[in-house]
């Protein structure tokens, strides 16, 4: 039971992170804007696209994105207070800022042939998933790091829970862009601006919550 609630605490973890980064809400009118002169089966498509290019592209940083660094000799207590900072100013850059969508920008409409060349730059990269993001799941994966030569089935818990976690938000890019003219007409601005100030809170304190996980590994290094 205690490996169905790492993973279960490890699904939660990511999608509340990442949720707020990503912003599917805040997104969907950005997209809408880009695709209003495509037809709705082709738009349908897009955000079919932008969703699993968006998944694979979080996938690829949270298997790889620690290694990396790793491998370049950052060590993962200092990785996690670095990624950790970059997590905490994300969310509180989110509670501050304005209403319009960070690291977001109105763009020319894409017509039916254009669109289908654009799903992923810029739709994907970096209108969706940026460089906040990516930075996030890396953060995530250092700081939940399985002990997998102690317990391979913690660490397969911790992993199919974090993969969860980032099929659960490519999911509610799908959904909210495929129904972007529903949720401009539904939630408008100030829903849309409540949703994202409470995630980006919850995003600020996992962050801190990883900075503090790296400051108690590096103490622990030093020499009583």
């Amino acid at each position: 039971m205690s490996y169905v609630s790492n993973a279960f605490n490890i699904f939660i973890t990511v999608f509340a992170a990442l949720f707020p980064i990503v912003n599917p809400l805040g997104g969907a009118p950005i997209f809408l804007n880009f695709v209003r002169k495509c037809s709705p089966d082709v738009r349908e498509q897009l955000a079919r696209s932008v969703a699993l290019y968006g998944f694979l592209l979080l996938l690829g940083s949270l298997i790889v994105g620690a290694q990396v660094l790793l491998f370049f000799g950052i060590t993962l207590p200092v990785l996690r207070v670095a990624g950790g900072v970059v997590v905490t100013a994300v969310g509180w850059n989110l509670l501050h800022r304005g209403d319009e969508p960070a690291n977001r920008a109105e763009g020319e409409e894409l017509d039916d042939v254009r669109a289908q060349g654009e799903a992923f730059y810029p739709l994907t990269l970096p209108l969706t998933v940026g460089p906040g993001s990516i930075a996030t799941t890396i953060a995530l994966a250092a700081s939940h790091k399985p002990t997998w030569r102690t317990d391979a089935i913690m660490s397969a818990a911790s992993l199919a829970g974090a993969v969860a976690g980032l099929l659960a938000v490519a999911l509610t890019v799908y959904f909210a862009f495929r129904n972007a003219p529903a949720i401009e007409r539904v939630l408008g601005k100030n829903g849309t601006n409540v949703l994202v100030r409470l995630f980006a809170f919850i995003l600020f304190a996992i962050g801190v919550q990883i900075i503090w996980l790296g400051v108690r590994d590096l103490l622990a290094e030093v020499p009583r």
